[in-house]
């Protein structure tokens, strides 16, 4: 066996081969110098498409009046992320509650109970307080809707709900509606969604 010291060439039987006169492979370049760098940023790009659009919506009080002229325009468009984590406008539930409060009576001031068309009713008062609440235009809230009707029968009754939610900018709204032989309850619950 053989000893090599540090200067000592490598033997030629370890030496690594080269293929000879096969194709040679281009030679990536490297970031670090500069002209590749420049050429690579081009190539990034260019197989990179932006067709990605923002569009900042109009909060103010004035978005009743836009109303679905803006809805069907956005409808159009696909939105980058706006790492927003806050809303815009914050849910006001003074607004929204005098708003359901005044759906409700509207509604069902002249309905006797009848627990047969109370089931179809609770559905198309929920659908009617969604497009309500929509209205109000809270930009990326989500809205839960739960319409009950309690008949009166000198019973008690707790209605409970639990939610996971960001005690900042969830938030919740109760209307009632009362009457001789029954009671009307609108659960309205506004989520933030990041």
């Amino acid at each position: 066996m053989e000893k090599r010291g540090r200067g000592a060439p490598a033997p030629s039987n370890l030496a690594p081969q080269q293929p000879s006169g096969g194709p040679r492979k281009e030679r990536r370049p490297s970031m670090f110098e500069k002209e590749a760098y420049a050429q690579i940023l081009r190539e990034r790009l260019r197989e990179s498409f932006h067709d990605v659009q923002y569009v900042e919506p109009p909060f103010d009080d004035s978005i009743a009046d836009i109303g679905k002229e803006w809805k069907s325009a956005l409808a159009k468009l696909r939105f980058a992320n706006s790492y927003r984590m806050e809303p815009l406008k914050k849910f006001q539930a003074y607004a929204v509650e005098a708003k359901v409060q005044q759906l409700l009576k509207e509604s069902l001031k002249d309905v006797k109970y009848d627990d047969k068309a109370f089931s179809h009713l609770s559905l198309e008062l929920a659908d009617r307080i969604l497009i309500v609440v929509k209205e109000f235009g809270y930009y990326r809230y989500k809205f839960i809707i739960k319409v009950l009707f309690i008949q009166k029968a000198g019973q008690a009754i707790n209605v409970a709900s639990r939610w996971i939610w960001d005690v900042a900018w969830d938030s919740w709204v109760a209307a009632k509606h009362e009457t001789e032989t029954y009671v009307a309850l609108a659960l309205v619950f506004a989520l933030y969604c990041e």
